[in-house]
């Protein structure tokens, strides 16, 4: 039996087309979320003293390493699908990203970064993940529009219709969905408000907050989030395995976010039990 008509019904992914030209409301956020994001790490970089325009510089690279960290890393996991035609590996259109992708190209560019400008990496990135998580709440309205990443079927009052298309064939009698992606843009904004508390009791110097400590507070709050969204989603990248269940397999999502957390906890452990600085990729202190 098919469960009701959800509260969410996506309108479609584009805005407007003119003849070859379209706009879609993902690429849209994701503007959206690089503006937004740029003024906040502006603002907060201007409060720990760090020049705004090396945040305008480091930004589009920033963003262009996120993007194709995250395409490699969805090819990478889903290479089935591309080794028949691997130049749709390039089509990026087509959809096929993944935030943990994202995490681990922007932050190479932004070590890169550091190295080439002489800027101390720690100082750096605490500025910039309150904007990460601000547009991380941001852009997932883009699976939204687009009907994709949702999660198993429900009767909740907040269920997500998803078009028959859409609808995986094991679920096709089933028309409502967990909206993982308002599930998501929610715990990011929560996590964008914790750092931004966390920050400003640093600054006032209410809080000791040591460079580095907000990352890992951001890796370790942000990841806690995508282990349980991440059980919910039909659409998983699988380990040996496939979707939408990954039986017998790990769910990778849910692998890489416990990898953070640990990663997120060690680094706070080293800073606050061991009090030491964390060693800075840039090859600077802070």
């Amino acid at each position: 039996m098919s469960l009701p008509l959800g509260l969410f019904t996506s309108p479609g992914p584009l805005i407007f087309q003119l003849g070859p030209v379209s706009v879609r409301w993902y690429g849209l956020l994701i503007a959206l979320a690089v503006l937004l994001g740029l003024l906040l790490a502006t603002r907060l970089g201007r409060q720990r003293g760090i020049d705004p325009a090396l945040i305008a510089d480091l930004l589009p690279l920033m963003v262009l390493g996120a993007v194709v960290g995250a395409r490699l890393y969805y090819v990478a996991l889903e290479w089935r699908q591309y080794r028949n035609d691997w130049l749709d590996a390039f089509a990026i259109w087509r959809g096929g990203i993944a935030i943990h992708g994202a995490l681990i190209g922007g932050a190479l560019v932004t070590v890169l970064f550091c190295r080439w400008r002489r800027q101390a990496f720690w100082p750096l990135l605490d500025v910039l993940v309150p904007a990460v998580a601000l547009g991380q709440a941001i852009g997932r309205w883009g699976n939204f529009f687009n009907s994709e990443a949702f999660g198993l079927p429900t009767n909740l009052p907040w269920a997500l219709t998803i078009p028959m298309a859409n609808r995986p064939p094991e679920f096709l009698e089933q028309a409502s969905f967990h909206p993982t992606f308002l599930y998501e843009s929610l715990w990011n904004l929560g996590v964008c408000a914790l750092l931004l508390i966390l920050f400003r009791l640093g600054g006032s110097g209410r809080l000791r907050l040591p460079p580095g400590a907000l990352s890992c507070i951001y890796l370790m709050a942000y990841s806690s989030g995508r282990v349980w969204i991440e059980g919910l989603r039909l659409d998983p990248l699988c380990l040996f395995s496939q979707p939408p269940f990954c039986s017998g397999g790990l769910r990778m999502a849910q692998l890489m976010s416990l990898l953070l957390i640990l990663l997120g906890g060690a680094g706070l452990l080293w800073l606050y039990r061991f009090r030491r600085p964390l060693p800075d990729p840039s090859g600077l202190t802070a």
